[in-house]
């Protein structure tokens, strides 16, 4: 019987698996004290410990070092360095300054097991985690993704193109989430906690931000980001993208030279706002335009403009201005265009006193599914005001006040378009008299997009022969009803 020869045997004797065994063997050896070297330097204290705390160090960067868990305790580290050199209410370009400085004495006296690339990284991404939205500044710096929705530290989405889809980002827990949401409305001078469990603010860059912490959010804290783009859309541009056919566009820009009362409707993102820049185009720059919104969005290319925006109130409950005391205000500032962003409530009253009192070519947007639904909670919001008026009474003056109405809607292929461009004719009876122009015509889809074409209807506005018989040349052949319109 052949004795087994032991991995001590002289190395002639050995089989060619024995000695394949014994290199595995220092291989992981060796690795396994580079790492616990690399924990030592990381955390000298732990390293000097005995027991449990050594062991979870090793642990976390055991093989393949885990980049994330490295970036988060550093980030621990930094922010006890900041707070030391008592940077924490200093300006962002200090707190900067003292991140890179951090990163570069970490780098130099500590042998992280990071590669180069993350080396390179390390420090912008500590500065984004210290001052920044954190993990989702990968997806702040993509001009794709126009919202960020956060649902939990490992459920994040992004909309591309008008499709959602799932993000390769995470968060290490809620109370990360947490802290991000804290650090970015602190920018913004608005804090949330448990008094104030929901925030809603604008960033710096014009993107819209809401966030809620638990009672309100019952799972996890969310955050939730429109973004919008670093130029706005033109005229031509939604164009080329089909939001509008050539003649909308011509009677549209037509109709808001000439100062007639254009109101907006549509969903969420179904490009309302970005709609209403475009139109302001034909605003002419010798006009003052003021703007009124919630949250400022609107990009004008007009020298003489006021921008406006709304105020929450503050902790004490007190402070807060309304669209509607911005409206009344606005009165008085002498201006030749009034445009609000959002009607949603008490202001639709004072906005629709303006348009029938010589403030002609005002703009707004509402949301609602259609044209007529539009009119019915613009009706809704002027009982809103709290002043007692007949139906009648308030329909009166929406007919009176308002000449086109647009209809936009983001279809299922995530293109925006205009569904249809009505006129307000009149009342019969008691009920608005509402005629379209112009209508996206669907005719049936290719693969996943929707396919269809912009027709006029063959009715000729009442604007446009008012507007001929004041003297203005008025294309008519605008409205000329294609052959084969369907009226369905």
């Amino acid at each position: 019987m052949i004795e087994e020869t032991s991995n001590d045997a002289p190395e002639e004797t050995q089989t060619e698996a024995q000695r394949e065994e014994a290199m595995h063997i220092a291989r992981k050896r060796f690795r396994a004290a580079i790492t616990t070297a690399a924990a030592g330097r990381l955390h000298p204290e732990t390293a000097r410990s005995e027991g449990g705390s050594r062991r979870e160090d090793t642990d976390a960067f055991s093989g393949v070092a885990d980049y994330q868990k490295i970036k988060a305790r550093l980030h621990e580290r930094l922010l006890d360095d900041i707070g030391e050199r008592q940077l924490l209410g200093s300006n962002e370009e200090q707190v900067e300054e003292a991140v890179h400085d951090f990163v570069q004495r970490t780098l130099a006296s500590e042998e992280l097991p990071i590669n180069e690339e993350e080396r390179g990284r390390l420090g912008d991404e500590l500065i984004e985690e210290t001052l920044g939205v954190g993990p989702l500044a990968p997806l702040m710096a993509d001009p794709a993704v126009t919202d960020i929705l956060v649902n939990s530290p490992t459920r994040v989405y992004v909309e591309r193109f008008g499709c959602l889809e799932r993000a390769d980002v995470r968060f290490r827990d809620e109370e990360h989430i947490r802290r991000v949401i804290e650090r970015i409305a602190a920018r913004v001078g608005r804090r949330i906690d448990l008094s104030s469990p929901l925030v809603d603010f604008r960033l710096p860059d014009g993107s819209r931000v809401n966030a809620t912490i638990p009672p309100i959010s019952l799972d996890s804290p969310t955050i939730s980001i429109r973004r919008f783009g670093r130029q706005r859309l033109r005229r031509d541009d939604l164009l080329r993208l089909q939001m509008w056919s050539p003649d909308m566009m011509r009677f549209l820009d037509f109709v808001a030279r000439q100062r007639k009362n254009i109101l907006i409707a549509g969903g969420t993102g179904a490009g309302k706002s970005t709609l209403l820049s475009a139109l302001c185009e034909a605003i002419p720059n010798t006009e003052r335009i003021v703007t009124i919104e919630d949250t400022a969005e609107l990009l004008l290319d007009q020298d003489h403009i006021v921008r406006m925006e709304t105020r929450p109130p503050n902790v004490e409950n007190t402070g807060q201005i309304t669209a509607r005391d911005l409206v009344t205000n606005s009165l008085r500032m002498r201006p030749d265009r009034i445009i609000v962003g959002e009607v949603r409530g008490a202001e639709a009253l004072d906005m629709l006193q303006s348009l029938n009192t010589g403030h002609d070519g005002g703009m707004s947007t509402i949301h609602a599914n259609s044209s007529r639904d539009a009119l019915s909670r613009l009706e809704t919001m002027v009982l809103m005001a709290g002043i007692e008026l007949p139906s009648r009474a308030i329909r009166e003056q929406i007919i009176s006040a308002l000449d086109i109405l647009v209809q936009v809607r983001r279809y299922e292929d995530g293109v925006r378009r205009i569904e249809s461009v009505t006129e307000i004719a009149g009342m019969e009876g008691n009920t608005p008299l509402l005629q379209e122009i112009f209508r996206f015509q669907r005719t049936g889809r290719k693969g996943s997009r929707v396919v269809g074409e912009y027709q006029a209807t063959g009715i000729v506005p009442r604007l446009a022969m008012e507007l001929r018989d004041q003297g203005f040349d008025f294309p008519l052949d605008l409205f000329r009803k294609p052959a084969g319109f369907s009226d369905v």
